[in-house]
């Protein structure tokens, strides 16, 4: 059921919401005024009901807070406007989050915590999860902003758990040696600007793009995210997985990317890939 905020207590009874003849909404509405004085208030929000009414157990609901929660899931990857229309789906009212201010994650809400409690509960976790590395030895060659970048650039490249700590490595040593990070996934996204998808494979005009996202033009990370990124895809991050591999592409025959710790190796499996095609 649900119960609106400041409806009455006979609005509450006489509306269809509980199946009641009308005496037993009458009694029950006498019961509810007469020990007025001795209940809580009623709460607003949607509630769950047992499936055979209990008056006791009624009044036991409605005066305590909403026992109903609704899960949401923020998925690690998403854009912006994907995040809004999520948004759009959940909340009367919402505003627009950085890619930088919070985690996708699986949150729990309350039927009458509104969008600003929601948020609060977005800035807490990435708060909770930044004071847990606070001395983590990534962040002497980075800063906490940087890692959640990478984060998303694992988001839109990495296909499992394995692949992204592979990609991180990656990344760390390309930059360590300062090469271009070459990431398909910053073209895309200073082609659209994050809000659509690319419905085609890139070409060479599209990396000589002239953008600060795109990391065949730029040398070092991207100047923000370019997704959310997931709190266990930071968890990755700063398990600091170490390889030297420097360059990386997907094979669409056997479904993953192939590594290579030189540009000879690189090329060589780039060949015979292609050859296979």
């Amino acid at each position: 059921m649900i119960i609106e905020k400041n409806q009455s207590t006979k609005s509450i009874i006489t509306s269809n919401i509980i199946n009641l003849n009308s005496i037993e909404k009458f009694l029950l509405e006498i019961y509810l005024s007469t020990h007025s004085k001795f209940l809580n208030k009623i709460h607003y929000g949607k509630f769950v009901l047992t499936k055979k009414f209990n008056l006791n157990n009624f009044i036991f609901t409605i005066t305590k807070p909403s026992n109903f929660i609704d899960k949401i899931t923020i998925v690690e990857g998403w854009s912006k406007y994907q995040l809004n229309n999520l948004f759009k789906y959940k909340f009367n009212k919402f505003y627009h989050i950085d890619y930088l201010d919070i985690f996708a994650d699986t949150y729990y809400l309350h039927s009458y915590e509104d969008f600003d409690a929601f948020y609060l509960k977005l800035i807490h976790l990435k708060e909770e999860t930044k004071k847990q590395y606070n001395n983590h030895e990534l962040l002497k060659k980075f800063s906490f902003d940087e890692i959640v970048i990478i984060g998303s650039l694992l988001e839109k490249e990495g296909i499992d758990y394995l692949d992204k700590k592979i990609i991180f490595s990656v990344i760390k040593n390309r930059l360590q040696k300062n090469m271009k990070l070459q990431i398909d996934a910053t073209t895309i996204y200073a082609i659209t600007d994050g809000k659509y998808d690319l419905d085609r494979d890139l070409n060479f005009t599209d990396l000589k793009v002239k953008h600060p996202y795109n990391t065949y033009f730029i040398k070092g990370l991207p100047p923000g995210p370019i997704s959310y990124v997931g709190k266990k895809t930071i968890e990755l991050i700063f398990e600091n997985y170490k390889s030297r591999y420097l360059y990386y592409f997907y094979n669409n025959v056997v479904e993953k990317h192939i590594y290579s710790e030189t540009f000879k190796e690189h090329k060589r499996k780039l060949s015979e890939y292609r050859n296979k095609k």
